[in-house]
């Protein structure tokens, strides 16, 4: 019987106990993988992923960490240290997105988003660096968005966060190589059961496929940065080609 491609590998994935990460988890495990799972606030949905990985024979670790402050990017590291031992793949999914008029954009709505978005990334990959190195193949996957690489003006703060993680993305490529990679995926409008079928309007109009992506979209592309061995400082955008319009 072929051996899970991931076999053997750690993986810790932020903001896993709902929608994009918590499918991201599910993949990874599926793969072969033990999982990490981060949440911050959602413990019922994260102790679920944690109960689904488990049931496909994977061994995952629920552990609640505010990945935007220091000292809990200092707790996750010590809890995968202990349970795990090692880490070889790092999604940095934690997310926040909320609209705001600029001219009412607050100092503390602007911190909030860039704690969230970029500034948890760079403490996480801060931290894992050195777990990720021991690895051999360690792989950082972050989450931009097309916010990072198009001009939304009702969404200013979150646009400026996720066009961060893209030159973090970059940056660390170099800091971190060659024992690192770092990319990042960059979704468009991927859509689950129960949303709002008008939010997706304007971006299903728009882009060239004419439909949303789903959480499989992601999966396959986390996937393929997690085991692609010769790329490095890239961003794949999974848009049904948004960005051409």
């Amino acid at each position: 019987m072929t051996q899970p491609i991931l076999a053997g590998k750690v993986a810790l994935v932020t903001g896993a106990a709902k929608r994009i990460g918590r499918s991201v988890a599910l993949r990874l495990a599926a793969e072969g993988a033990d999982v990490v799972v981060n949440y911050r606030n959602s413990k019922a949905e994260a102790d679920e992923v944690v109960s689904q990985i488990a049931a496909t024979g994977r061994h995952a670790l629920a552990v609640q960490a505010d990945v935007g402050k220091k000292p809990d990017v200092l707790k996750l590291l010590a809890a995968v240290e202990r349970e795990f031992g090692r880490l070889d793949i790092l999604v940095n999914n934690a997310g926040m997105f909320f609209s705001a008029k600029f001219e009412d954009l607050t100092e503390g709505q602007w911190d909030k988003i860039l704690d969230t978005n970029l500034k948890s990334q760079m403490l996480c990959a801060q931290a894992f660096a050195p777990m990720l190195r021991r690895s051999g193949e360690g792989r950082i996957i972050n989450f931009a968005s097309l916010g990072g690489l198009l001009a939304w003006p009702a969404y200013v703060h979150y646009c400026v966060s996720k066009a961060g993680v893209i030159m973090l993305t970059r940056c660390l490529a170099r800091a971190l190589a060659p024992e690192i990679t770092v990319n990042a995926v960059a979704p468009g409008t991927i859509s689950f059961p129960g949303d709002a079928p008008e939010i997706a309007e304007d971006f299903i109009r728009r882009a060239p496929l004419h439909r949303t992506g789903g959480p499989g979209d992601i999966d396959d592309a986390v996937m393929f940065l997690a085991t692609s061995p010769f790329i490095t400082g890239q961003v794949i955008v999974v848009d049904g080609g948004r960005t051409l319009t």
